[in-house]
């Protein structure tokens, strides 16, 4: 079996470690030049592609990719891998494509909880991308009678990419909106309920994200309790200097279920919520 990436970064790259046994060969995309040494190092082909124009030898890969993963953002002029490669990836008929999206698409639902049958509200313009890239693989899939997997990402962490991370440079806040929630999502996760629903391939939704929406102010106080410091001071959410996007994440407020992913493939997460998470993720700072 052959596995193709678009957009080998972080959640993909988690992918890979996870299934690569499975794999007689894999390859991914990456827009720089520079990355491609350490994607070798992975074990995984390198192809450089920028989203606006194929790039050399993604058409032929794909011609004999049996499994796709596509983890590239959308923008302005629709899905980068549809626009470019739609008629290989008909060609090759694959056994598998899975999609990352993100629990964006669902917009604000002041805190109520939210599965894959709830009407999509996307509020920012990269969620409303995000919709349209979802229906378009959706109406890819079947025009074409292909599988394809859509998964809802909420936040992602893992190793190098945490609230630790956050006290080593400094930088940890404690910003606090009353009644805001977030999900979020272990990058172990993610890998490991790619590989359960690659193994029951079908067109379907899935929410890829943990058991526990928390305040983000939580977050950061248990991770100061872990590294024995004294947590940052609470910090109004009307006061804090932020970037436009980190104040737009904060008005998006809902509690994502994750409970389709369990019931229809049997998965079990290994870090269900950020408490479980931090304490092994500390063992590795």
């Amino acid at each position: 079996m052959r596995l193709f990436i678009f957009g080998t970064g972080f959640s993909s790259k988690a992918f890979v470690e996870e299934v690569r046994d499975q794999f007689d060969w894999i390859g991914g995309t990456t827009r720089s030049s520079d990355k491609m040494e350490a994607l070798r190092t992975l074990g995984v082909e390198p192809f450089l592609f920028d989203g606006n124009s194929q790039g050399d030898g993604v058409a032929e890969a794909l011609k004999q990719a049996t499994h796709i993963l596509v983890s590239i953002a959308p923008n302005e002029a629709g899905d980068p891998v549809l626009n470019q490669y739609a008629n290989e990836i008909v060609g090759a008929k694959p056994r598998w494509i899975g999609y990352l999206s993100t629990v964006g698409v669902y917009g604000n639902h002041d805190g109520a909880w939210v599965d894959e049958e709830t009407p999509l509200n996307p509020v920012s313009k990269r969620s409303v991308q995000r919709v349209a890239a979802e229906e378009a693989w959706l109406a890819f899939a079947e025009q074409n009678d292909l599988p394809v997997q859509i998964f809802r990402l909420s936040g992602i962490y893992g190793p190098g990419r945490n609230a630790f991370e956050n006290f080593r440079k400094g930088t940890a806040r404690r910003l606090v909106k009353p009644g805001q929630v977030f999900n979020r999502i272990h990058v172990a996760d993610i890998a490991g309920a790619l590989k359960a629903a690659m193994a029951k391939p079908s067109t379907r939704v899935f929410n890829v994200t943990d058991d526990e929406p928390a305040p983000p102010q939580d977050v950061v106080a248990f991770a100061a309790e872990l590294l024995g410091v004294e947590a940052p001071p609470e910090i109004p959410f009307e006061t804090a200097d932020l970037t436009p996007m980190a104040r737009s994440f904060y008005g998006e407020n809902k509690r994502v279920s994750n409970q389709r992913v369990k019931d229809e493939l049997g998965f079990t997460f290994r870090y269900p919520d950020y408490r479980v998470a931090l304490k092994a993720l500390l063992e590795t700072v």
